[in-house]
Parts: structure tokens; C-alpha cells; sequence
């Protein structure tokens, strides 16, 4: 069945006919595609590729205040998967403002900053999005935060707060961590931290 279409006093066309005559080839037309979305791809910042996926690499960069590094300049640790997978892992179930109440797991901030040495009074944190947030040093040891990597046993996913989701137990203190002053605190897709003095 073929289409047709009168446009005001134009003559009729028929829209099957000029598809075709304007459609390349098929298989040119998935190289075309393909080679624009690798110019696109090429053209991303690398912690935007990870948002391209679904799931983010699980690492850290953590740079600023440290003492120890173990990066070629010495100015950054970089944690790989297996390394923050062999720090003490820790459960946190609270709910958050963007999320039911739910078991949160991942190493302690506390234990990240003792690796490194961290000697700042603030952290800033830096995600895939470029979002900066800034929690005081402080914060680790008195609401023992986590940087859970896994929501209620299932590996968060950059499309659900992934790769790292700074977690705070905000059902245990309500009135400090309640509210926008509160959850501002909460930052997820976290790729690096800088320990400011």
C-alpha cells in the first residue's frame, strides 16, 4: 500500500518512493552511524565514558592533603577495584532522600583516608557529572560514612548512583542529616576526592 500526500496545490508524491531514493544503503548507513558515535565517544571527558555504559569502573583517586601516593608523580593514591574490595567492608541501612531505606555497603571513608595519610579538614568531591561537594574530614569518623558501592547486595551502577555513593546513616541522626544542609552531604557517582588543608 502506498502512501499519498497533497500538500496545498502541490502535486501529490508518494512518500514511499522518495525514502528510498534518499536512504543509503544499509550498511553504510551503521558505518556512518557507527563512526559518528565513535567521534562523540572520543570527544567525552574519560569519566563521562563510564556514564555512557551502565556500569562505572569501582576506583577512586584521591589527591590534596595525602601522605602517601602511589601514582608516578606522587601527587594521588588511585584505588583500584580489588583494593578498595580488600579494605574492612561496612553496611550502613538507612534511607535517603532519593532512595528507601536500604542496606548500603563499602568501605569506610575513614579507612580511605587512613590509607592515604589524609592530614586536610575538608574533603572535596569530585563526580562523573563534575559535580563538587565539600564534607568536612571530620564527618568519617563521626557519622563512620561510607562509600558504599552496593545498594541491598546489588553492585550500584552508574545509572543508579554508581560507581560510589557517599552514604551517611541519616535514619540514626535525623536532625543533622535531615534537610538540604543534610543532603548535600550525599554524593554518588564519586570518581575522585581532594583532601584540603
Amino acid at each position: 500500500m502506498q502512501d499519498r500526500i497533497v500538500l496545498g496545490n502541490e502535486q501529490e508524491t508518494n512518500r514511499d518512493e522518495s525514502r528510498q531514493q534518499d536512504r543509503p544503503a544499509s550498511g553504510a548507513r551503521r558505518r556512518f552511524a557507527m563512526a559518528l558515535a565513535g567521534l562523540a565517544a572520543a570527544a567525552l571527558p574519560l569519566p563521562r565514558l563510564a556514564m555512557a555504559g551502565e556500569s562505572g569502573a569501582l576506583a577512586l583517586d584521591v589527591n590534596g592533603a595525602v601522605h602517601v601516593t602511589n601514582n608516578a608523580a606522587h601527587t594521588a593514591y588511585h584505588f583500584s577495584e580489588e583494593q578498595l574490595l580488600k579494605l574492612p567492608q561496612h553496611s550502613i541501612e538507612t534511607a535517603t532522600t532519593w532512595t528507601p531505606r536500604s542496606t548500603f555497603t563499602g568501605p569506610r571513608l575513614a579507612d580511605v583516608l587512613a590509607t592515604v595519610g589524609a592530614y586536610g579538614s575538608q574533603i572535596e568531591i569530585h563526580t562523573i557529572d563534575d559535580y563538587t561537594c565539600i564534607v568536612p574530614v571530620s564527618d568519617a569518623d563521626r557519622y563512620g560514612a561510607v562509600l558504599a558501592y552496593a545498594m541491598n547486595g546489588r553492585r550500584l551502577k552508574v545509572s543508579d548512583f554508581g560507581p560510589l555513593f557517599l552514604i551517611y546513616p541519616r535514619d540514626q541522626f535525623p536532625l543533622e542529616l535531615d534537610g538540604a544542609a543534610g543532603d548535600s552531604k550525599f554524593a554518588w557517582q564519586i570518581v575522585s576526592m581532594t583532601i584540603k588543608p
